[in-house]
Order: structure tokens, then C-alpha cells, then sequence
């Protein structure tokens, strides 16, 4: 019996391996130079999280998330957040039929597998919001009735730095229900030279084609949940969130979602290499994309110009590793 689950959960993990490979080709056909960032943009969708895609103008943030959107057969709605945009254009609004004499919810693009929210960081706080009980709990209230979201359900987020005219910073509830936050960077002058041959006279999305499916997707979710984490992994997760809350550099340390978050990250991570089990060397791995956008640093640190990602970056070296 423990042999057939193990052999199943096997199979399950090939199949993962087998089905993320595809998926990170098709979105490599359309950002050349890119494999850590549609790494991690996997991650995040296997570990039923939310990805923040945080860069300057034009790098491909809008073109990752689609074309993350286009490898996969299932409902995508693509928001463009701007400063008149309403919370009620998000989630939906209720609004009286004449035939029927009663009011009647017509959803809005929230309800779709794949929501990608584009410049997010230009809408108002107000309209920010909105998304919080989406993200966190996956559903909606409009006028105190209650309507559940699709799954898999999934937020690709962009925005640019806040030092960009017209943004509005994320408030720190809000930056905390994503999972983890990529920079794409600009590319290497091969990836810039392909990308001029390529783009320059029609866009790859046009010929991008589904490779997987959204039930597809919710079957390697259920994979991924079967990864293994042993107590003291869970303990160096434990360890390094209490690390940030107690680092002087910082005024804003990891909360416990933050936690959980690195748990689910390093499980999906862990089955993209094809292993059941979690390392420390995941956590390693996703410990700065996961923390450092939730983090808020002290007055003195911003003075001396330290970043959380440096923060994070130097708990992760000085934090010892756990005893198998």
C-alpha cells in the first residue's frame, strides 16, 4: 500500500515536471533570457499563490504575465488599473433587472482562473483593496451576499517602482497576500538582438498556444501538496521569519502568512526539480522573493541605503542551517 502511493506520487511529480516543462517553454518562446523569473512565476502558480512582477517601463513585465496566461486553456481576464477605476469594476456590481424586478450580480473580470492586473500600483488604495478578500480568501462580497472564485485561481500583478510618477505605493496588507514579487531586468544583448528579430514585425503571442489545461493545472496543485516538508525544515522556516522580526534593520519583520507562504513555495519548488521532499536550499532560494516585499526597513537602514533584499539576503548566510 505505502509502495503504491509512493509510486503514484511518483508518477504525479513526473507528470509535474513533465507538464511545468512545457508550460516554461511556451513562455520562454516569448521572453527570451528569462528562465529564473518563469521559474519562480511557476512556483507561485503551483503553490496556489500570487505573483507581484515589480520593474521599469518596458522590460516584459505585461508580456510574462500573458504569455503565462496564454500557455494555459482556461478563463483569463486582464485588468488595467488607473486612477478612476472603481473597487466595483473589479469584483462585480449588482444591478436591477427590469424583466425580473430584483436586483441581479454580474461579475466582474475578478472571476476568471487567471486575473492579470496590470500597473496595480496605479489605482487608488480604495480600489487596491478590492482585491484583499479575493487574494486571501477567494471570493467575493458584493452587498452582503458571498459568490466563490474559480479554481485554480491566480493574481499576476505589475507595477512599477514607486519612484514613477502617478503610483500609489501598495499598502503593506496588500503586498503581503502575494507570494513573492520577480524584477525581469532588462536583457542581455543576445536576448535584445532575438527579441528585435522576433518582435519586430508581429507579436509571439499570436502564435503561443495552450499546453495545459486549468483542470490540468488544479491536478498538479494537488501533486504539489503531497511534497514533503520534515519538522525541521518547518523549524528553519520558523527560525528565519523570527529572524526579520527581530533584525535591527528592520521595522516591519515577516509575518506569519509570509511563513506559510515560503512553506507552499518551497514545496512547488522543491517538484519542479522532481524531488517529494523540501531542502534548506529551497528555502534559501525563495527566501528573498518571498520575504523582501513585505519587509519595511528602519529610518537608518534607508539612510545607509540597505534594502530588505540585502536584509534578507544576510539572515539567510548567518542563520544555521537545520540538523537532518
Amino acid at each position: 500500500m505505502v509502495l503504491d502511493t509512493g509510486r503514484e506520487r511518483g508518477r504525479a511529480l513526473d507528470d509535474l515536471v513533465a507538464m511545468a516543462q512545457n508550460v516554461g517553454t511556451a513562455v520562454e518562446s516569448v521572453i527570451d533570457g528569462k528562465a529564473d523569473a518563469i521559474r519562480l512565476a511557476l512556483t507561485v502558480l503551483l503553490a496556489e499563490g500570487h505573483l507581484l512582477i515589480e520593474d521599469v517601463p518596458g522590460v516584459g513585465k505585461t508580456m510574462l504575465s500573458k504569455a503565462l496566461a496564454r500557455s494555459i486553456d482556461c478563463s483569463v481576464r486582464r485588468i488595467q488599473f488607473t486612477p478612476d477605476l472603481l473597487p466595483s469594476d473589479i469584483t462585480g456590481v449588482s444591478a436591477y433587472n427590469q424583466e425580473r424586478g430584483d436586483f441581479e450580480f454580474k461579475p466582474g473580470p475578478v472571476f476568471a482562473n487567471i486575473v492579470v492586473g496590470d500597473e496595480i500600483n496605479r489605482a487608488s488604495p480604495k480600489t487596491q483593496s478590492a482585491l484583499l478578500e479575493c487574494m486571501e480568501e477567494r471570493q467575493v462580497t458584493v452587498d452582503g451576499t458571498t459568490y466563490p472564485l474559480e479554481q485554480p485561481f491566480i493574481v499576476i500583478a505589475t507595477q512599477n517602482p514607486v519612484e514613477m510618477e502617478g503610483t500609489y505605493p501598495l499598502p503593506e496588507a496588500q503586498r503581503d497576500r502575494f507570494t513573492a514579487r520577480i524584477s525581469i531586468g532588462y536583457p542581455t544583448a543576445i536576448a535584445e538582438r532575438e527579441m528585435l528579430d522576433t518582435h519586430g514585425s508581429s507579436s509571439p503571442l499570436d502564435q503561443l498556444k495552450p499546453v495545459a489545461t486549468a483542470s490540468d493545472v488544479h491536478d498538479l496543485v494537488l501533486a504539489v501538496r503531497g511534497v514533503l516538508v520534515s519538522p525541521p525544515v518547518k523549524e528553519y522556516i520558523i527560525a528565519l521569519a523570527r529572524a526579520t522580526r527581530n533584525s535591527p534593520e528592520l521595522r516591519l519583520g515577516a509575518s506569519p502568512r509570509s511563513a506559510l507562504h515560503l512553506l507552499r513555495a518551497s514545496r512547488a519548488w522543491a517538484a519542479l526539480d522532481g524531488r517529494d521532499y523540501v531542502i534548506p536550499d529551497d528555502i534559501q532560494a525563495l527566501a528573498v522573493p518571498v520575504l523582501a516585499h513585505r519587509l519595511l526597513p528602519t529610518a537608518e537602514a534607508m539612510v545607509e541605503r540597505r534594502l530588505p533584499e540585502q536584509v534578507v539576503a544576510k539572515l539567510v548566510s548567518e542563520l544555521p542551517l537545520p540538523r537532518p
